[in-house]
């Protein structure tokens, strides 16, 4: 049984973080936000997935995109498949991709669905659609997960419709209270959130190890901790965020920081991790370091959002950013060819760098993208996105963050 997932707000990312773990060969794209892969349900790591929202096992694809015919088919197939429900009151909800169907006709349809199903002797409460899909917050609230309960995802791809019905959506609490409630933090350098920080871990340490995998059909705890047995070297940890990601991912981590209150900083926001969720993270490998001249012990993977520069509410003069940009430039050459002296053939690397959106949807880069293979790297390109699509914004933001995902030669 194939998985289906739908993506993030930037599904360039979700796609590349799903190439990155899985394999191009197993990755579908089927329409602008939703994926398929090609692996068991039971052992995708969707509670790693930082680009992903929904997690759904695909039940069908039929041969239509006439609302109509997906309609009739749903009243048809819903009542026998109910019956696998656990008995009691179900709760079904109704989630569109890619139809251009109001919100008030997707309630008609699911009060014809629910009537076909109620006909079998099953009580049934529906979830009103506010949008043509149920966003996460609201499959949450009304328990669309659960045992008796259907999200059925209805996702429009070319002259085919796929059916699918959700597992699993992203645990925004969590993520809010890794962002949020952490004990310190520091706006001058950065809030990096968690989710990204997730999305740079999957892109530096590249294809999973299956065997390493717990089945979350076979175990009812689904946030048991893998244990990779590999090391991740944040060299601009900040104030911890992708220390404390990659902790709860199953990795061990190395960090370091030029300023000494960010090390400070990341070892009590680890402790503070340690003691919520009953951890037993080792902080003693943060310290205080130059990422440009610094010496690490043996790590297998790089994650890193290195120096943004000054936070920007807007484009500074023109000389000004000139400047900015040949002093970041020069600091992340520095730090890339200090790597290399300590590294050896095909390290990965995932670092988070400077992007100045000038005009709308429209950057300024590093010139450093232009030169990796003179200091000893090679960029690693993804099938199915553009990787100058890696850059991670909001409309109105004047400084964005370009990941870029490189290779030790």
């Amino acid at each position: 049984m194939q998985s289906l997932l739908i993506l993030g707000r930037q599904p360039e990312l979700g796609l590349a973080e799903l190439e990155s773990l899985y394999g191009y060969d197993k990755v579908n794209k089927v329409s602008d936000n939703v994926a398929i892969v090609d692996i068991d349900p039971c052992l995708l790591t969707f509670q790693r997935l930082g680009g992903s929202q929904k997690f759904a096992k695909l039940l069908t694809e039929i041969n239509t995109i006439n609302w109509s015919d997906i309609e009739n088919f749903l009243i048809k197939t819903s009542p026998k498949h109910s019956e696998k429900n656990p008995p009691g009151k179900m709760t079904l909800g109704l989630s569109l991709y890619g139809f251009d169907i109001k919100p008030n006709q997707i309630y008609r349809s699911a009060l014809s669905i629910k009537r076909a199903i109620v006909k079998t002797g099953r009580s049934v409460r529906l979830v009103p659609n506010k949008s043509a899909d149920l966003n996460t917050a609201q499959v949450i609230y009304n328990k669309l997960t659960s045992n008796r309960s259907w999200e059925i995802l209805i996702i429009k791809s070319d002259k085919k419709t796929y059916i699918a019905q959700t597992i699993m959506v992203q645990d925004i609490k969590g993520y809010s209270e890794r962002d949020q409630a952490r004990p310190y933090r520091d706006p001058k350098v950065g809030m990096l959130p968690p989710k990204l920080a997730q999305i740079m871990i999957n892109l530096s340490v590249g294809k999973l190890d299956q065997t390493k995998l717990q089945s979350i059909c076979q175990n009812e705890d689904t946030k048991l901790i893998p244990n990779f047995n590999q090391t991740i070297l944040d060299p601009f940890c900040g104030t911890g965020v992708i220390l404390q990601e990659a902790s709860l991912m199953g990795y061990k981590f190395i960090g370091s920081d030029l300023n000494p209150k960010m090390v400070d900083y990341s070892r009590k926001n680890l402790e503070w991790l340690t003691r919520k969720n009953d951890l037993n993270i080792k902080i003693d490998k943060i310290s205080v370091a130059d990422a440009t001249n610094n010496h690490w012990p043996r790590f297998d993977f790089i994650a890193s959002e290195t120096n943004l520069g000054k936070p920007l509410s807007s484009l500074p003069p023109k000389d000004i950013l000139e400047t900015m940009i040949q002093d970041l430039n020069q600091l992340i050459n520095g730090f890339l060819i200090n790597i290399a002296k300590q590294s050896s053939t095909n390290l990965r690397l995932c670092i988070g760098i400077p992007a100045w959106q000038i005009n709308k949807n429209d950057f300024r880069c590093l010139p450093i993208i232009d030169h990796l293979e003179n200091i000893g790297y090679n960029l690693i390109d993804f099938k199915h996105i553009n990787n100058k699509q890696l850059i991670y914004y909001r409309p109105n933001q004047t400084v964005a963050r370009q990941l870029i995902v490189i290779k030790r030669k």
